[in-house]
């Protein structure tokens, strides 16, 4: 892959990326994308025009706008990296652009849940690739699920590491910790209340084939990595292949698989390879390094034709319940993120009542129409939804 990268530079023909949203990680995704051999930023969009421009100087961009499908459709791109914060806006400019010849990356990770299968499907159609980023959570597991099969292990459980939760997380609670670390307060509500984690995890949970359990992830406490072996039920997983994570564990950031090996002259190497005696085996990664990988996805589908993630069957989904009391008549705007509710990962099986919560995220004119209590879950008779796309 880098020979390849670096012949497209030598020959003056580089990838051409596209680049919608210019927040924390779009900046980010502009200097990744600068710095990486055989890969050139033909244009950043972002409704805040100041913030396009200033996304594009940092990448080199020559291009920048405030209207993503006038950019697509007027400079034409090999890559679209959609790195915004929106769900229905985010998914059009995905069906723009592979309409018009481009692959997808997906950095946000809220429109990958809700519309990456139909984007998926539509990119197969026009002979494109699709694919989750690289670099969060759910990308390097997909890599890490990838060895973990090559390697002959089967599957038990994929797994997060989440630094702090706290489910009554708000924008305005958050704000103090979000200037600290240049992020949106709502995105950082986001990532607090245990949202964004469930999206992660539901997103690789629908195209590994795996499940979240019955009652939702456990997300025990622990000090290190290593404990994941002691505090699941490893055989329940075995048999039905999980996703959940850990709280406070070391190594911050970190995310891991969990393997099952069990032929003897295989499991008495990997003791001498200091990997313990077996049968259930971890392997871990202590970091996630969003915006820096990027690049892998982007040459991965222009160069490789191929995802990292592909989606699979909708198996798992993240549902919105109320973090305070939802009197009839409240109106919800920004879902994921929000004051109002959070989201909770399940199963898809016996919830067709129960809202996903980016069906909520940017839907206009969504309400509540019969009072919702705290910690219940919004369901399509407690909670009036918007529009969606035509095509959805």
């Amino acid at each position: 892959m880098l020979s390849a990268l670096h012949n497209l530079e030598t020959h003056g023909a580089p990838i051409r990326v596209g680049l919608a949203g210019a927040g924390a990680m779009g900046r980010g995704i502009a200097v990744a994308v600068r710095r990486s051999p055989g890969m050139t930023l033909a244009w950043v969009s972002d409704l805040i025009e100041s913030r396009a421009a200033d996304a594009a100087a940092l990448g080199g961009a020559p291009r920048h706008g405030s209207n993503t499908a006038t950019l697509l459709l007027d400079h034409p791109l090999d890559v679209f990296v959609e790195a915004s914060t929106s769900i229905i806006d985010a998914a059009n400019s995905a069906m723009i652009a592979v309409e018009n010849g481009a692959h997808i990356v997906w950095m946000n990770a809220e429109a990958d849940l809700a519309f990456g299968p139909q984007v998926y499907a539509a990119a197969q159609r026009h002979g494109k690739i699709a694919t989750s980023d690289a670099g969060d959570q759910h990308g390097v597991l997909a890599r890490m699920l990838d060895e973990v099969e090559l390697w002959g292990w089967k599957i038990v459980q994929a797994g997060n590491i989440k630094g702090f939760l706290n489910e009554e997380a708000t924008p305005e609670s958050m704000r103090h910790e979000a200037a600290k670390r240049h992020l949106d307060p709502r995105a950082c509500c986001a990532y607090t209340d245990g949202t964004k984690l469930a999206i992660e995890m539901a997103i690789i949970a629908n195209a590994r084939g795996l499940l979240v359990p019955q009652n939702g992830m456990k997300g025990p406490r622990a000090k290190h990595v290593s404990e994941a072996l002691q505090h699941f039920d490893l055989a329940a997983a075995l048999a039905c292949p999980e996703v959940d994570y850990l709280l406070g564990a070391e190594p911050g950031g970190g995310v891991y698989a969990i393997g099952y090996m069990d032929d003897p002259d295989e499991r008495f190497l990997l003791d001498y390879y200091k990997l313990g005696a077996g049968p259930f085996y971890l392997h871990y990664r202590p970091c996630h390094l969003c915006h820096v990988e990027t690049p892998l996805a982007i040459a991965t589908v222009a160069i490789g034709k191929r995802a990292l993630i592909a989606p699979g069957p909708r198996a798992n989904d993240v549902f919105a319940v109320a973090k305070c009391d939802l009197p009839a008549g409240t109106l919800l705007t920004h879902a994921i993120g929000s004051p109002q509710i959070r989201g909770i990962l399940r199963r898809c099986e016996a919830q067709d009542q129960n809202v996903p919560i980016w069906m909520i995220h940017d839907t206009p004119d969504c309400f509540i129409r019969k009072s919702v209590k705290k910690g219940e879950v919004l369901t399509f008779e407690s909670t009036a939804i918007g529009g969606l796309p035509s095509w959805a």
